[in-house]
């Protein structure tokens, strides 16, 4: 059963279970849904349970925490997905418990965004404000409620520069550490 998307289907699944509920585990129950479980654990609070412990360093220790735990969608936007966008994509696909992608907003880019890549990700990564300014014009229901950062980075970078990977490892590490 999927989850009902408008007030009028709630209330009349509501209506159809009403007598069929048992109120002991109404707690566990919400619109006849069973309680997804596996959200207890969630990133958020795996990181914060690690700082208790201290378990955060070394990284051999990080990867086991992070092991089952669900992956962060991250989205890298660029004009035309070239140098910028694909070297963040590229230097965060090998970290543990992140999933990569990019995009360039430009019509004539090697890929450019498209809605499925907006509902993808779980936080989306501008290297310019013109980039967010161009993903909410275009796209403004879909990125209106998911993470969006602008790193202010220009376009002065080769692919993979050492400067470049060197300014997205400083500026996305911390945004990683607070995401749930």
């Amino acid at each position: 059963m999927s989850h009902p998307n408008s007030r009028a289907e709630r209330r009349a699944l509501a209506r159809k279970l009403d007598g069929r509920i048992n109120h002991r585990e109404q707690s566990f129950r919400r619109y006849g849904i069973e309680k997804d479980w596996k959200k207890i654990y969630w990133r958020k609070n795996k990181l914060h349970r690690a700082r208790q412990i201290g378990k955060i360093w070394p990284h051999n220790e990080w990867e086991k925490i992070m092991a089952d735990a669900e992956p962060v969608k991250i989205l890298f936007i660029c004009s035309q997905n070239r140098l910028r966008s694909p070297t963040g994509e590229k230097v965060f696909s090998g970290v543990a418990g992140v999933e990569a992608r990019s995009a360039g907003t430009a019509r004539d880019a090697v890929h450019a965004v498209q809605m499925e890549d907006i509902r993808w990700a779980d936080m989306i990564i501008c290297m310019e404000d013109k980039h967010a300014r161009r993903l909410r014009a275009d796209f403004r229901q879909a990125v209106a409620f998911k993470r969006m950062h602008v790193l202010g980075i220009p376009d002065d970078f080769k692919f993979m520069q050492p400067e470049l990977v060197e300014l997205l490892m400083q500026a996305v590490t911390p945004l990683l550490e607070n995401i749930e």
